[in-house]
């Protein structure tokens, strides 16, 4: 996180014991981060990053409750949650599942830009855009119909990985994504007609009626917590006959659940209700993975859906 500007002496010291704290975190002496980030809030009572730290420590240690505490005083101290505290109160079951901070999502991937593709690509092995194309081009086949579409939105565009993928199947390619710093890599690749920085829902919110033949969600639907949404603004702005092809994180109990990289988790059966509402067909439901973590598979899923 960038560094603080301090106005008094116990903020300098807060911020000396926060330093100190990281460092025997990264070292792995756990209770000894956790003793000096309680010293660091002490100081410096709405010092959020502390805060935040901390409930991650104690979460760690198992002390589940008193990381709740220290999840509450992050979030109560940036209105914004750009640490995504709300996530982990989710996540421990102290607040239902709902919607994901704009301010975290948006943190986040402004601060992950300059390295997105590498970290994704070669750290995580991303798969997703591939994912899509297959099974786009797999129903396009089966429907005996051309896999070239006139205009393409990209929802969460990041850097540009989907239109790379497709880039050869669409004429007019637009792409949405919430962080600035993202539009602005995508901006940089020159696949894209058109950039927006909105969120997804409010993206499609813009356009016309039955204005995209295509519509993509490569690693986006993770950070929707309430599917239903995108879904029927998808199916508003698709053209009779056209697709909406996303990827999602899936567990095997009921509903969505915040997973543990603080991603949405969504089951199989959530998806196919979410899709059911929005009166699209679902002529594609694959198990798939979209990348790894921790050198392991993270189970997904692969969806297209398409207008009557």
């Amino acid at each position: 996180m960038p560094a603080r500007l301090f106005l008094s002496s116990g903020d300098l010291l807060a911020d000396r014991r926060f330093e100190f704290a990281r460092d025997l975190q990264l070292k792995g002496d756990l209770a000894a981060a956790a003793d000096l980030l309680e010293q660091a809030t002490e100081l410096a009572p709405n010092f959020a990053t502390a805060w935040f730290t901390l409930g991650e420590i104690r979460q760690a240690l198992g002390a589940n409750d008193a990381a709740i505490e220290a999840f509450r005083r992050a979030r109560a101290a940036d209105a914004t949650d750009r640490h995504g505290a709300g996530l982990w109160l989710m996540r421990l079951g102290a607040e239902p599942v709902s919607g994901m901070p704009s301010g975290y999502v948006q943190a986040l991937f402004d601060q992950y830009a300059p390295r997105f593709e590498a970290a994704l690509v070669d750290d995580l092995d991303y798969r997703g855009p591939a994912l899509l194309f297959k099974a786009v081009l797999s129903v396009r086949h089966a429907a005996k119909k051309p896999c070239f579409f006139r205009r393409a939105i990209d929802l969460g565009c990041g850097t540009g990985l989907a239109a790379t993928a497709f880039a050869k199947e669409v004429d007019h390619f637009i792409g949405i994504d919430l962080s600035p710093r993202m539009i602005e890599q995508a901006r940089a690749g020159g696949l894209y007609a058109e950039l927006e920085l909105e969120d997804m829902v409010q993206g499609l919110r813009r356009r016309p009626d039955a204005s995209a033949d295509l519509i993509l969600a490569a690693d986006a639907m993770v950070y929707v917590s309430d599917l239903a949404p995108v879904l029927a603004e998808a199916a508003r702005v698709l053209v009779p006959g056209g697709l909406f092809a996303f990827t999602a994180e899936t567990h095997d109990g009921d509903d969505v659940m915040v997973g543990a990289g603080l991603r949405y988790a969504h089951s199989p059966a959530c998806v196919r209700d979410a899709v059911a509402t929005a009166t699209l067909a679902m002529p594609y439901l694959e198990v798939a993975s979209a990348r790894n973590e921790s050198d392991l598979p993270v189970p997904g899923l692969v969806v297209v859906a398409a207008k009557a």
